[in-house]
C-alpha cells in the first residue's frame, strides 16, 4: 500500500525528529523496521505519563507503522548485525550527534561502497557543516537560536515563549522525508543513492519567512506581536462574550466587507484604515475597536456572521475540540491501529491524501524487539545466527515474554 510500497527503511531514530521522518515515510507505504539500542530502546518509552496498559502514549503515536527490533549497540555483535540490514536497506534514517554512526561503524561513506543506493537520511541539531556541526539540539534549543522565540510572545518587555509544540522537531523530521524522497526519486535516475542533510535550526529557519523578509529588507529585526502578523491586519485573536474568536480580514476585499458585519460602517471612510498600510501604522487602534466590538457577541454569533461575509475566521479550539471536529473526522486524522498490548489505539492519521494510493496507517507501535526474529531472517540471517545472537544477549525478542505473562495471544 502506498506509493513507496517496497522501500526498505532502516530507522535508528530517537525520541522525536528520526522518528516523524520514519513515521512520514511509513505512511507512504515504505517497510520501516526501527532499531532499537538495549535495554531500555527509545527514550521516548519512558515519557510517561500518560501511559496506555503501561505502554508510553508518546511513543505509540510517533511510531506506528513500523515494525521493531532491539540491538545491543555497545556490542561488536550488535553493530555487525546492524551493518548487515543497512548493507540490503534502501534508507537509513539516524538523528545522532556528528561521528556517531562512524564511531559504530556504519558511517555512509563505508557502507555506501557495498551499497552504492543507499539513501543516508541524518537530522541533527545545527547540520552536518559549519562551525555548530558537533552540537547536539533540542526543539526548545533550536527554537532559540532560530529567531522563533524572539517573535513568540504577548509583545515586547514579555518573557520569551516558545510555540507551545515542538515545531523544529516535527518540521526537520518532515524535510528528512522530503529529502529521502528527493534522493529515492535521483536514485530511479542514476542507481546512486546520497546523504540527506536537514537540522532542527534549518527547520526553524524555514518557519520565519515573513519576519525575515522584514529584517532582509530594513535591517530592523521583528518582535512578538500576540496572534497578530507582522505584515497585514486586522489578522489575529479577539476576545468575545464567551471565548476567542481568529479573524483573518487582512486582503482589501475581506477588510471591505467587515464593518458592516461588525454594525461598524464609519470604519471605511476612516483614514487610519484605509489600505493595509494605514491598518498597520495603526494597529493597535483598530484592535482596541475590534475588540470592544467582539466582546459584545459569542463566539458562535461572530462565526455565523463571519461565515455568511466571507471573512475567514476560526474560534481557538482546544486540542481535546480539534480531535473531535467533524473535519478532523472526515479527513482521518483520527485513527485506530491495533497494537499488541494496548489493543485499539487512536492515533493521528497521514495529513497527506494521494488519489490513487492510500496511506497505510494500520499498524501500531512496536513493542521493544517484537518483531527482532522476523526482521533478521527476512534480511537474510540464518536460523542459527538468530539464536546465537540471541543466547548472547546481542539482539532481544520481548513479545512472548509479555503475551505470555499477560496471558494473551498474536
Amino acid at each position: 500500500m502506498g506509493p513507496l510500497q517496497g522501500l526498505k527503511v532502516i530507522e535508528l531514530g530517537r525520541i522525536m525528529a528520526g522518528p516523524v521522518c520514519g513515521l512520514m515515510l511509513a505512511d507512504l507505504g515504505a517497510e520501516v523496521v526501527k532499531v532499537e539500542s538495549l535495554p531500555h530502546g527509545d527514550p521516548s518509552r519512558r515519557f510517561l505519563p500518560p501511559a496506555l496498559r503501561g505502554e508510553s502514549a508518546a511513543f505509540m503515536i510517533m511510531n506506528r507503522n513500523k515494525r521493531g527490533i532491539a540491538v545491543d549497540l555497545k556490542s561488536s555483535g550488535g553493530r555487525r548485525t546492524v551493518r548487515r540490514l543497512l548493507l540490503k536497506a534502501d534508507v537509513v534514517v539516524e538523528n545522532f550527534l556528528k561521528g556517531t554512526m562512524e564511531r559504530l561503524g556504519l558511517g555512509f561513506e563505508e557502507l555506501q561502497t557495498e551499497n552504492p543506493g543507499l539513501i543516508s537520511c541524518e537530522i541533527s541539531g545545527f547540520g552536518r557543516t559549519g562551525p555548530d556541526a558537533d552540537r547536539g539540539g533540542f526543539d526548545l534549543t533550536a527554537q532559540g537560536y532560530s529567531g522563533i522565540m524572539s517573535v513568540t510572545g504577548e509583545g515586547p518587555e514579555r518573557p520569551p515563549v516558545k510555540s507551545g509544540v515542538p515545531l523544529t522537531d516535527i518540521t526537520a523530521g518532515i524535510l528528512g522525508a522530503l529529502g529521502v524522497v528527493s534522493a529515492y526519486v535521483h536514485r530511479l535516475k542514476t542507481g546512486r543513492g546520497q546523504r540527506v542533510d536537514t537540522s532542527l535550526f534549518e527547520a526553524g529557519i524555514t518557519h520565519t519567512y515573513w519576519q525575515s523578509a522584514i529584517a532582509l529588507a530594513t535591517g530592523v529585526s521583528p518582535g512578538p506581536m500576540g496572534s497578530a502578523h507582522p505584515l497585514s491586519a486586522p489578522y489575529e485573536a479577539f476576545e468575545t462574550a464567551d471565548g476567542w474568536i481568529n479573524l483573518g480580514a487582512s486582503s482589501q476585499s475581506t477588510w471591505e466587507r467587515l464593518p458592516a458585519v461588525l454594525e461598524l460602517p464609519e470604519l471605511l471612510d476612516d483614514p487610519r484604515f484605509r489600505e493595509n498600510a494605514d491598518r498597520m501604522a495603526n494597529r493597535a487602534a483598530l484592535a482596541s475597536l475590534l475588540a470592544a466590538r467582539f466582546r459584545k457577541r459569542t463566539t458562535r454569533d461572530w462565526l455565523e456572521r463571519l461565515d455568511a461575509a466571507r471573512i475567514p475566521a476560526g474560534p481557538v479550539a482546544s486540542i481535546g475540540e480539534m480531535l473531535r471536529h467533524p473535519q478532523t473526522v472526515a479527513r482521518a486524522m483520527v485513527m485506530q491501529v491495533e497494537h499488541p498490548r494496548g489493543g485499539q489505539v487512536e492515533t493521528i492519521g497521514c495529513p497527506i491524501k494521494l488519489d490513487g494510493s492510500q496511506p497505510h496507517t494500520g499498524r501500531g507501535a512496536p513493542l521493544l524487539g517484537e518483531h527482532t526474529e522476523e526482521v533478521l531472517r527476512e534480511y537474510g540471517f540464518r536460523e542459527e545466527e538468530v539464536r546465537e545472537l540471541m543466547a548472547a544477549g546481542v539482539v532481544q525478542a520481548r513479545v512472548e515474554q509479555i503475551t505470555k505473562r499477560e496471558g494473551g495471544s498474536r
